[in-house]
């Protein structure tokens, strides 16, 4: 079943140390092949050793196991989970973006060159950043007039109206674009309908939300 919301009309290069996001990658499965191969090994040959010597073998393989999970987590979970996709088709260019935690939708935008992670949020009618997203965008809180009110689940909130520079999604770039911070207590950033209806189709279906402009 499909929901549909119509809103409107050669060279060469040196290497100088910097891993792309495929040698990461390999990295991470030659390093995780490395633990299973040596554990497998270890385990195949167990009677040959000491107890001592297969206990300390064990420990180490677990500890290097454990240092090459929590230093690629990031990436392993990016490479687990699905996530969201930018797709220049005929049609438009074409946004699809898999159901996340708790049955909320989430996107990540570069804000001013940032990435920054939204959750849709249809029942917000502007673009809401929380202190932290908006300092990690490049505005000065301190400097900001909360003039404004929302109303939210915590009670009546002070706001600060700012524009924002740019705003990308993909290959999708808008600039001079309308938000509100929130001073408040806020987890997480608001992807409200100032920006959505800025796409002419919002679609769910299935386990996905699709947005096309």
């Amino acid at each position: 079943m499909v929901w549909q919301i119509c809103l409107g009309p050669a060279g060469s290069s040196a290497y100088l140390g910097i891993m792309t996001a495929d040698d990461t990658a390999s990295l991470i499965y030659l390093s995780l092949f490395g633990v299973v191969v040596g554990g497998s090994y270890l385990i195949a040959n167990r009677h040959r050793m000491t107890q001592t010597v297969q206990q300390a073998a064990i420990w180490f393989f677990i500890f290097v196991g454990a240092v090459v999970v929590f230093g690629y987590w990031e990436d392993i979970k990016r490479a687990a989970l699905p996530q969201q996709t930018v797709t220049a088709l005929e049609q438009g260019v074409v946004v699809e973006v898999p159901r996340g935690r708790g049955g909320h939708y989430f996107m990540t935008l570069e804000v001013n060159g940032t990435p920054i992670e939204f959750v849709v949020d249809t029942g917000a009618s502007e673009i809401v950043l929380s202190q932290q997203a908006a300092t990690q965008a490049g505005l000065d809180v301190s400097e900001m007039r909360f003039l404004g009110q929302a109303a939210t689940a915590n009670g009546i909130v002070r706001t600060a109206t700012v524009w924002l520079d740019e705003v990308s999604l993909g290959e999708l770039t808008d600039t001079g674009v309308r938000a509100i911070v929130n001073e408040g207590e806020l987890d997480q950033s608001l992807l409200g309908m100032s920006y959505l209806e800025t796409f002419g189709r919002i679609e769910i279906e299935g386990s996905r939300l699709r947005l096309i402009r």
